[in-house]
């Protein structure tokens, strides 16, 4: 039996429209005008125990409002849920301590005091035997580099060491469903591979069933291997993350080193893909799949080829021309 299941999920909301300047003002005293917003619309998944699946949509497609409906901070307009076998916005105390919500923009940490003492307030609340904190707060800290931040005030720590101090807040019950959005948003390049190092453990380890929203693809290509993709409120993938490329991404990109060639051997490259960066040493193409073997055997006869290289296009880039679509 699936852990989430959506079926359905509509969220819509009625926006007032104020007419621009003073007279604008004075008009909507009298006689407003309203539209309705649909942040999500007819959103339909279910996710297995212990799946780690990416949540991908660009600004405003509907991935927060979705996180917010399951996590039972939103009651949706129409559609159904359950998670861990409950209707999220009834907010049942056997479901909120069953599941934790991360927002890569909020903080849960108390802004004026150490990390230590907000953790030891979360572990008051959830019940957790102290011997059972300190343990599972050792081992977290560990895994997080952050051990030694733990009686920093957290208005004093850096952004990554706040973000880590706020995925720890988020794991100390030892949630069965974690909803994680933009986990990473603003950290560097070193806190960002610790983030998704611990996340990919931690899965392993718990069995945890994670929904990741991330709009750094690094993060989705190293920790998911299933992907749902929403935009508008409407999700219009959902399956394997090596089925984009199949789907969406119908060319490789070549790569050839070669000796200085003629002007006339390398005028007529555009007959097998669009070239899309060359210089006198290298030639980059974008070729269809089904002609990659054809065309790099013409330009290893045509050409003075010293080094070839075929590769997938990067995924960040399938999913901006998806979204830009």
């Amino acid at each position: 039996m699936p852990v989430i299941q959506a079926q359905g999920l509509t969220k819509a909301y009625r926006t007032y429209k104020k007419l621009p300047g003073f007279s604008g003002a004075l008009k909507g005293l009298f006689r407003r005008e309203h539209e309705t917003v649909v942040a999500a619309n007819d959103v339909t998944f279910s996710i297995n125990e212990g799946e780690l699946v990416g949540f991908l949509g660009p600004n405003g497609a509907g991935k927060t409002t979705t996180l917010k409906m399951l996590a039972g901070l939103l009651y949706p307009s129409s559609g159904a849920a359950r998670v861990l076998g409950y209707v999220p916005w009834e907010r049942k105390d056997g479901y909120r301590r069953q599941f934790a919500l991360l927002l890569g923009q909020k903080n849960q940490l108390w802004w004026d005091l150490p990390a230590r003492e907000s953790l030891e307030l979360n572990s008051k609340i959830y019940g957790i035997p102290p011997a059972e904190f300190e343990r599972t707060v050792s081992e977290m800290t560990a895994l997080l580099d952050v051990k030694e931040k733990l009686n920093v005030m957290v208005r004093e720590l850096s952004l990554g060491e706040r973000m880590k101090m706020e995925l720890i807040a988020a794991l100390l019950h030892q949630p069965k469903v974690l909803f994680l959005d933009e986990p990473t948003i603003g950290l560097d390049v070193v806190s960002q591979k610790t983030v998704r190092d611990f996340l990919r453990h931690y899965n392993a380890q718990r069995k945890t069933t994670i929904l990741l929203t991330s709009h750094y693809m690094a993060d989705i290509q190293e920790l998911c291997r299933r992907v749902i993709i929403i935009d508008r409120g409407t999700i219009f993938f959902d399956g394997r993350l090596d089925e984009v490329l199949d789907r969406f991404a119908d060319f490789k990109i070549v790569t050839i080193q070669c000796a200085e060639a003629s002007p006339a051997a390398t005028a007529n490259l555009i007959r097998y893909g669009e070239v899309v960066e060359q210089t006198t040493a290298s030639i980059k193409l974008k070729v269809k799949r089904d002609r990659v073997i054809p065309v790099c055997k013409a330009l290893l006869d045509e050409l003075p080829v010293t080094d070839i290289d075929i590769q997938e296009v990067p995924i960040e880039d399938i999913i901006r021309r998806i979204f830009a679509r």
